[in-house]
């Protein structure tokens, strides 16, 4: 379960914004539905509105983007209904709606969302509890029985809420480990003091261990009623079909009536300033300021302000580039009755922050004092503007985008924010710079990074002791789920994409989709740092990527990214590449990108500053927590020599000229190592045509490289700890080399089994950790497939007294997998999860784009996922004990702990 209204640790910020995955609507003509229906509202040609007799809110929109359906319960209610002394009452309920109730027990639960092979989650905010599911357009019935049993009632059982409370306070424990979060609580109970905002959805550990059962009970019993809940259904569904459902299962809920809310009477706020410790590398200020929330007639020029104080042409980011700071931007936080900014300024360890606090204050007192540039304000518009649009490129972004707009806003759909942002003038943004940014206002932080010792070997662990784990047998489902998932058909691809070599080996993939009039363009070029940086210039691949983010030869950084801003677009350039832009401006875009990518500045001043920020960073950086431990890992498991444990130094980076760096990118940029995947409305004849113009002249240099690391002999078991004296929970990874690689014939059978030991909610490393003990939050194993190389991994986060047991379980149930084969139900419910989440990579044109250029890079058929549907159908219990007894090495792992350990 996610926990969203939280600001995780600032670190070094991008220095190009990131292409943005946008959402999915399509066009069908409805006609209104009416049994035991209030009203049918606002009919457009894709969307269906109605409000039941009981008071549930439906909205219905179809996308026929994918076979694939979300759906989201928005419950009007999140921790501002707790209290202060009980402020995770909202989280707390959250986690026990997974627990089942009198209609659907929790095993039933577990299974039945495991088989539909979806997403499936939940987030607790201040205002709102929301539960989704992103599953195939078949198991939309499935999903509507869950939510509509869980709405009636759920078990509340003193016992169950023991198991689910070690869970919960191990999330606490996780968030408590980040320094950056521990901050952020102070920010809220500053900006918000006096209201309910003043504390996080997260709670407390000790709130949750004086909350009861019957506590949690009471609250669901209060708010999860219909009339306090908006019910919003999008993708590939006949809305009058899913409107007769909705009315079925939820129709004979009766309404209650709600309790008063709490007011929110906000307090003004006094200039203070904390500091704080960090183990992150580097050092961060903040300077936060509360500002108008989303329901305010502000909110959109609130939005516009920070978009401005944050792009890539403003002042603030350009401290990152003018060699101030390591990095600076701006960023915020919007809810509906109020919310935050906060200016962002990041140090390297051992610097001084009070040239960069300065400088920042600096920045805003211009910014009050003479106003924003006006051509920020539109760029900002039209970025905005153009999010709202993108909804249409994603399922479930579709739905985000109707539940945001409704719960959050209070509006009427996605489209009326449009023209309040459209209305936004460049007064408004000035006149609400004026009242917000006032220093005597402003919380301010220090986060001062510290050392905490360096890895030391421990004992290890002997054999495990014999545990008594219950046997996973099968779980009876209820009448409406229990064929729902017994056939296990191959998935139909939608994706028919078209695939091109251009005369320079460039490789073009085309996939046409119509639901969006924009176009995402996503590129990489195969390199490997670790393989092709000469011996003793490590780093090289570092500082050429940064160089990218000072613009092309023709256009420097402001100059291009006012450009790309002109169009409405994103774009960024490196050995990973993309573009997001309207299609009426994808032949702009892509000259933009073409100059950007093939011809990036090699200015003598942009190296001497990356250069100089690198060698104020690495110092910190390598004494850093997560360095050390990352390195002492991979240290116990390669060889000495091994390329995967180059890293740059200060020596290897003094060696680094502005020459070594041109040198490198004739190197490493080759059309013939490059792919690039284009998703949208366009004519892959004429993009091919389009991608020649500007790329076909782009030659590569000598022989191709090699970028595969090469084999590797198993590593030998060991035990480490990596000190971290800001953590309060043991971060813990059990990892180790295996005889297997992304193209052995065993893979198929191994990820079968890893989704049986930890693939979901019912996997039984989730059931063995968590549901039945609680000793951690999240547990997950993985396979890292290369070339030539494969390595398995188990990874969690508990408290330090709760490790050992956790790690005994973990080896349990891996002998367990060796020993005896996988059972019919856990196999054919593996199976099911995997088959079916097959049609979720078409779901998004960021999903498409991502498993298109993965298949490429990865030198796979683009059909691929078919066949490996077609090898999973195929496999026995018999062949994952196999595998897991061929391969997989109990005694044989790496533990490595980050953080405190059991006295």
């Amino acid at each position: 379960m996610q926990l969203t209204g939280i600001t995780g640790n600032a670190g070094l910020l991008w220095r190009a914004r990131l292409s943005r995955t946008g959402r999915g609507l399509a066009g069908l003509c409805l006609v209104m539905a009416s049994m035991g229906v209030a009203q049918a509202q606002d009919q457009r040609d894709d969307v269906l509105r109605a409000t039941l007799d009981n008071g549930l809110e439906v909205v219905i929109v179809h996308s026929d983007l994918a076979p694939v359906v979300t759906t989201q319960v928005n419950y009007h209610v999140g921790s501002s209904e707790g209290s202060e002394d009980f402020p995770g009452t909202a989280h707390a309920v959250e986690h026990m709606m997974f627990r089942g109730g009198p209609g659907l027990s929790k095993d039933q639960l577990s299974v039945i969302s495991a088989n539909m092979g979806g997403n499936m989650n939940a987030f607790t905010e201040n205002d709102r509890t929301q539960y989704h599911f992103t599953v195939p357009a078949d198991d939309l019935d499935v999903a509507l029985h869950i939510e509509a049993s869980r709405m009636k009632a759920i078990d509340m059982s003193e016992s169950d809420w023991a198991q689910e409370r070690g869970a919960i306070e191990q999330e606490v424990s996780s968030n408590l480990s980040n320094p950056a979060f521990r901050f952020y609580t102070q920010l809220v109970g500053e900006l918000y003091h006096g209201t309910p905002y003043a504390w996080t959805p997260l709670g407390t550990r000790e709130s949750f261990d004086n909350t009861t059962a019957a506590d949690l009970k009471a609250f669901h019993d209060r708010w999860y009623v219909p009339n306090n809940a908006t019910l919003v259904i999008a993708g590939d569904v006949d809305p009058q079909e899913a409107l007769s459902r909705v009315q079925t299962l939820f129709g004979d809920i009766p309404e209650k009536a709600l309790s008063e809310r709490p007011a929110f009477d906000f307090e003004p706020v006094t200039a203070r300033t904390v500091e704080l410790a960090t183990n992150s590398p580097y050092g961060s200020i903040y300077m936060g300021w509360r500002t108008p929330g989303l329901q305010d007639d502000d909110f959109a020029a609130t939005q516009v302000l920070l978009d401005v104080l944050g792009s890539e042409r403003g002042e603030l980011t350009a401290m990152g580039y003018d060699g101030t700071a390591l990095a600076g931007g701006m960023g915020g936080q919007l809810q509906p009755h109020a919310g935050l900014a906060m200016a962002v300024g990041v140090f390297p360890q051992g610097g001084d922050p009070a040239p960069i606090q300065a400088r920042m204050r600096e920045i805003i007192e211009q910014v009050t004092e003479n106003g924003v540039d006006p051509s920020l304000v539109e760029a900002a518009k039209r970025r905005i503007i153009a999010e709202v649009d993108a909804s249409r490129e994603s399922v479930s972004g579709l739905a985000s985008a109707w539940s945001d707009a409704l719960i959050k806003r209070g509006l009427d759909s996605p489209q009326a924010m449009k023209a309040q942002y459209e209305a936004v003038t460049v007064d408004d943004v000035n006149a609400l710079a004026r009242r917000l940014l006032k220093p005597e206002q402003a919380i301010t932080a220090v986060l001062t990074p510290e050392t905490s010792g360096e890895p030391t070997s421990s004992d290890g662990y002997g054999e495990p002791e014999e545990l008594v784990t219950p046997p996973d047998g099968p779980v009876e489902l209820p009448r409406w789920a229990a064929h729902a998932f017994d056939n296990l058909d191959i998935p139909v691809s939608t994706l028919a994409p078209k695939d091109y070599r251009l005369d320079n080996g460039l490789r073009l993939i085309v996939q046409v989709e119509t639901a969006s009039d924009r176009v995402m363009l996503s590129g990489a070029i195969k390199t490997n740092d670790d393989l092709q940086t000469p011996p003793g210039k490590e780093g090289v691949g570092d500082i050429l990527e940064g160089m990218y983010g000072y613009g092309s030869q023709s256009l420097d950084r402001r100059a291009l990214r006012a450009a790309v801003d002109e169009l409405g677009a994103e774009e960024g350039a490196g050995t990973r590449f993309g573009l997001v832009v309207a299609k009426a401006n994808f032949d702009a875009g892509l000259a933009l990108l073409a100059e950007h990518q093939l011809n990036p500045n090699f200015s003598e001043d942009a190296f001497n500053t990356i250069k100089a920020q690198n060698a104020q960073a690495l110092p910190g950086r390598m004494k850093s927590p997560g360095f050390q431990n990352a390195y002492a890992m991979l240290g116990a498991l390669l060889p000495e020599d091994d390329p995967q444990q180059r890293h740059m130094t200060p020596e290897s980076l003094e060696a680094v000229t502005l020459e070594d760096i041109k040198q490198y990118f004739e190197r490493v940029s080759r059309p013939d190592m490059t792919t690039m995947v284009v998703v949208g409305d366009v004519d892959p004849e004429q993009v091919r045509d389009q991608i020649e113009r500007y790329f076909g002249d782009w030659q590569a240099q000598g022989a191709k490289p090699e970028v595969d690391y090469p084999a590797v002999a198993l590593n030998q078991a060991g035990a480490f700890n990596t000190p971290d004296s800001e953590a309060r929970q043991s971060q813990v990874t059990l990892s180790q080399m295996i005889d297997v690689d992304r193209d052995s014939e065993d893979r198929f059978a191994l990820f079968l089994g890893n989704q049986v030991l930890s693939g979901d909610f019912a996997s039984r490393l989730h059931q063995a950790l968590r549901e039945r003990r609680g000793l951690v939050y999240g547990v997950s194993s993985n396979l890292d497939l290369k070339a030539h190389r494969g390595r398995f991994n188990v990874s969690f986060g508990s408290d330090p007294d709760k490790v050992h047991q956790a790690r005994e379980l973990i080896i349990h149930n891996l002998r367990r997998m060796q020993n005896e084969p996988v059972s019919d139900s856990d196999l054919h419910r593996a199976k099911s999860i995997l088959l079916r989440a097959m049609p979720l990579q078409a779901s998004s044109y960021g999903a498409i784009s991502a498993s298109l250029l993965g298949l490429a890079l990865s030198d796979k058929p683009l059909d691929a996922t078919t066949k490996a549907a077609e090898q999973f159908v195929e496999l026995t219990g018999d062949d994952v004990q196999q595998a897991f007894r061929a391969h997989i090495r109990p005694d044989g792992f790496v533990t490595g702990i980050r953080g405190p350990t059991a006295q």
